[in-house]
């Protein structure tokens, strides 16, 4: 028989809040968490607003060594990490080192630490780097530095997809398990906050330079600007469901289907990508994932916030489910746009609305543009079937969707939602 792979712990940080707890009320209260840049000044930039971490202190989940070496996106790495085992009530080093890996998605790497270091080698008296600039902005320093603290000697990886890798990263760990490894860590966080990091995104184009920050990031809006950037996100422990029921852990749901296509040529960002293949991946992880449509229960869009990104996917989510679709719900206008770390925290959203048996209302739009009338969740309700589909969408063409299939929530204590 096939292994089946389980999700049974969530750590979050993210500017929703640290921990998944915090990160729910968050969505639950519709707060949005954006704001002023403040990891460093972004005065001369025509983008100063993003999605930062509120009060994140790495010294809980990182010492000092490890702070050094590493960019604060590995910091944040080792806090989701941290959390996430704590919330499955596993040991931080692992008993059986072969039998549990890691496998996260990646991005732009250490911005932080590579933006202070080059500054140094350009600027400074010394023109010279530090020791750790080699390995601290390497776009797998996250899974390494994990794998050594933690002692996950399994199967190792990193995946490069952009927004797209963070559901990539799911997929692969449960590969992995299904090729015998009981304990995978899963999914992703990123830094983007960096002068050099900023002006990266800013030649995209794709970008909002709206100064308000309650206005700044609107998906599928008439009003639609572009995105927001963002740091944090979420990260899993993706385990075999034997070993997890030996151990009598708690679980929050199971992968049951994913696909990854790309869009083969490049196109102009402002033309919006052609939906085919976008549309084909969703297709793909629900027939894997033995789902029919109707079957659906809700789905979390990629959300770009960039109008012919916007139109491009409404349109593939209609060419899936027809004029009528299952109901759509984003919170990335509360948080901004992480990366990869932002598909990531998606389905940690997903699969919390399920423990929590509730699916959370849509951060907007106030007013769909036209090519953007979907079906968004107005206010929260009761999921039906329990099932979820969550799609993403990568710079240059990469296309991801997962299928989610929540756990019966536990019976009600009497204390509320």
């Amino acid at each position: 028989m096939t292994a089946r792979a389980v999700v049974t712990g969530i750590g979050v940080v993210a500017p929703s809040g640290v921990g998944a707890d915090t990160h729910w009320a968050t969505v639950l209260a519709g707060t949005r968490r954006t704001g002023p840049i403040t990891l460093f000044d972004p005065a001369s930039y025509p983008t100063r607003i993003g999605g930062e971490v509120p009060g994140f202190d790495p010294t809980g989940y990182a010492d000092g060594r490890q702070r050094v070496q590493t960019d604060r996106w590995t910091h944040l790495g080792f806090a989701a990490t941290r959390l996430a085992l704590a919330d499955a009530g596993l040991p931080e080093r692992a008993p059986d080192p072969y039998g549990w890996a890691v496998t996260l998605a990646s991005s732009s790497g250490g911005n932080l630490f590579g933006q202070r270091e080059l500054q140094r080698l350009w600027g400074g008296p010394t023109r010279t780097v530090g020791a750790y600039q080699s390995i601290a902005w390497f776009y797998a320093a996250s899974v390494g530095q994990l794998s050594i603290h933690h002692q996950f000697k399994g199967p190792c990886g990193v995946l490069v997809a952009e927004s797209a890798g963070g559901l990539d990263s799911l997929a692969h760990a449960v590969r992995t398990v299904r090729r015998g490894t009981p304990v995978v860590i899963a999914g992703a966080t990123e830094c983007p906050l960096s002068p050099y990091a900023l002006a990266c995104q800013l030649r995209s184009g794709l970008l909002s330079d709206v100064a308000d920050p309650e206005r700044a990031y609107r998906p599928f809006d008439v009003a639609a600007t572009g995105y927001v950037p963002a740091e944090g996100g979420a990260v899993f422990v993706v385990e075999e469901l034997g070993h997890a029921l030996a151990r009598g852990a708690r679980i929050y749901g199971e992968v049951t289907g994913w696909a990854a296509t790309h869009d083969a040529a490049a196109t102009d960002p402002h033309a919006g990508p052609d939906p085919t293949h976008y549309a084909r991946a969703l297709r793909l992880a629900m027939d894997r994932a033995g789902v029919r449509p109707h079957d659906v229960d809700v789905v979390w869009p990629d959300a770009l916030g960039v109008p012919a990104h916007d139109r491009a996917e409404a349109a593939a989510l209609r060419a899936v489910f027809g004029d009528r679709t299952p109901p759509v719900t984003t919170q990335k206008p509360l948080t901004g746009r992480a990366h990869q770390g932002g598909s990531a925290l998606d389905a940690a959203t997903a699969l919390l609305a399920f423990r929590h048996n509730l699916l959370p209302a849509s951060a907007g739009p106030e007013q769909p543009a036209d090519g953007c009338e979907l079906n968004f969740l107005r206010a929260p309700r009761r999921p039906r079937s329990r099932i979820a589909l969550v799609g993403a969408r990568g710079f240059d063409g990469f296309n991801s969707a997962l299928v989610l299939r929540g756990a019966a929530p536990p019976p009600p204590s009497g204390d509320g939602i």
